[in-house]
């Protein structure tokens, strides 16, 4: 993956899950939306940091043919990914969300949960349909119509 690639993979991922889990844990937690979108924003740019380094580092282990990967390396990642994330995450919810850290615990616990299977079936779609491939193809062959 190119560093523009990882860049758009990582901030497509970021968005999508944010349009997702902040109005469903407002719903669910009855803590303000605004609140919960300071939460999410925070640990998002954390992600985002360690999302990059961490796939650097997981590709140089397991080669850089994601497409070709098992469900068993999978697991593996997306273990290795959020398990990287629950110690800065805890201590920076109860803090912004003003929650004691059990409480932090067992929202971020929803939090994995959520993240455990979105992450796995994001990157299953993003590796099979190579969304930033898809749109490079299509802006290549722009060009191509506009220099004819």
């Amino acid at each position: 993956m190119s560093v523009k690639e990882r860049i758009f993979h990582a901030v497509v991922f970021e968005l999508t899950a944010l349009a997702i889990l902040i109005p469903l844990s407002a719903l669910i937690t009855g803590q303000g939306s605004g609140d919960l979108a300071m939460v999410g924003a925070g640990l998002s740019l954390l992600a985002v940091v360690w999302n990059y380094q961490y796939n650097i580092l997981f590709d140089r282990l397991f080669g850089s043919d994601r497409s070709g990967r098992s469900a068993k390396i999978r697991l593996l990642h997306t273990t290795g990914f959020e398990g990287g994330l629950v110690f800065v995450s805890i201590p920076a919810i109860a803090w912004i969300l003003e929650i004691t850290l059990w409480q932090a615990l067992i929202l971020d616990i929803g939090f994995l949960v959520f993240f455990f299977i979105y992450t796995m079936v994001f990157n299953w779609c993003y590796d099979k349909w190579q969304p930033y491939k898809l749109l490079s193809l299509r802006s290549e062959a722009q060009k191509s119509d506009e220099l004819k």
